[in-house]
């Protein structure tokens, strides 16, 4: 796999991740956004002066979890850097996202079935799932800066028509067609696992989790190739 192919799978794969991720917590606890602090705390103000209250605080301790990962993310970085072993970063970054989402899964199974009380269990599953999405949130901002952001759609959304405004009026260069190209790949990735989330969390519950379990797999086993070939070479 060359380069140019390698970036347009992470751009997939971890566009999906982010849309699939974001929509099943959205579903499946109150309305939790799991990917977006901005979204969450909107609602906790809708929240507030609507008759219904349900969902508030999963949502006012989802924003430290979120935190929580990118300090965690940052902190292995650091750590890292320390003992010159850089090559291990993005290993060791997809490693913990693969085990904070194993937790979200795990945690809401035991939960399940989640009815309209908000109990202790659902309110740990979306910590742990406000910690996988903050953890992948910092991962590909610090060690992916070659991708448009995976879980971050209303920049990449206008980055893309400005991009697009300059193509259309003649003032566009290279650099302005491959920020298109990557943007593309993203929304349109993010878009597609939002809709397949809803449908494989109402057909199997928090089991649908595996999705993008296998995705961080998937990520780790070509990062472990991609480290095996360089240190060969």
């Amino acid at each position: 796999m060359n380069i140019e192919s390698q970036h347009r799978f992470q751009a997939i794969s971890l566009g999906f991740l982010a849309g699939y991720v974001n929509t099943l917590g959205f579903v499946a606890l109150f309305g939790l956004m799991t990917a977006l602090v901005t979204g969450n705390f909107i609602l906790i103000g809708a929240s507030l002066v609507s008759e219904s209250s349900s969902g508030v605080l999963i949502k006012f301790l989802a924003f430290p979890a979120f935190i929580v990962g990118i300090a965690a993310i940052r902190i292995i970085t650091v750590w890292l850097d320390s003992r010159h072993q850089q090559n291990l970063q993005i290993q060791l970054t997809v490693l913990l996202q693969l085990v904070l989402l194993i937790a979200f899964m795990v945690t809401g199974l035991y939960a399940s079935p989640i009815g309209k009380e908000q109990t202790t269990a659902a309110i740990i599953c979306g910590m742990f799932g406000a910690a996988a999405m903050g953890a992948h949130s910092a991962y590909t901002r610090l060690l992916l800066p070659h991708l448009a952001p995976t879980s971050m759609m209303t920049g990449n959304v206008t980055q893309i028509v400005l991009d697009a405004m300059e193509l259309i009026l003649g003032k566009a260069d290279t650099a302005t067609k491959v920020r298109i190209s990557k943007a593309l790949w993203t929304i349109s990735a993010f878009a597609i696992g939002a809709i397949v989330a809803g449908f494989c969390y109402v057909a199997v519950s928090f089991w649908a989790l595996l999705v993008p379990i296998a995705i961080l797999i998937w990520l780790l086993r070509q990062e472990h190739y991609c480290n095996t070939d360089a240190q060969q070479v």
